[in-house]
């Protein structure tokens, strides 16, 4: 399966240098819901191989995106973030499902 819209961490969609901005109310949601830290979510932002996907089925507010990436530890993690006042705003991040982590190892 090959999805057409992929695009690298190089594209100008990122600020730099990178920066996160959690929201103080959500902080411990991802560790929570899904085990997965805020530094382990930072953390496919600057491993490669990582693809970044626009999710325009949830940007009418705002712009939103998919990023597939790994963890030091080689953990694939698949993260909804938003692009605020120059930082990233990281929404939810999970493990990648079946279908994203087939999606993500063929186009590596």
């Amino acid at each position: 399966m090959y999805i057409p819209h992929i695009y690298s961490f190089y594209m100008k969609i990122l600020p730099e240098p990178v920066y996160f901005e959690w929201d103080e109310g959500n902080i411990n949601k991802n560790l929570i819901k899904h085990k997965v830290t805020n530094q382990e979510a930072e953390e496919i932002f600057d491993n490669k191989p990582n693809f970044i996907i626009e999710d325009k089925k949830h940007s009418l507010k705002e712009k939103r995106y998919l990023i597939w990436g790994l963890t030091d530890k080689r953990r694939k993690l698949a993260a909804i973030f938003t692009i605020r006042k120059n930082k990233i705003r990281i929404i939810s991040v999970r493990d990648m499902n079946k279908k994203e982590r087939k999606v993500y190892e063929e186009n590596i």
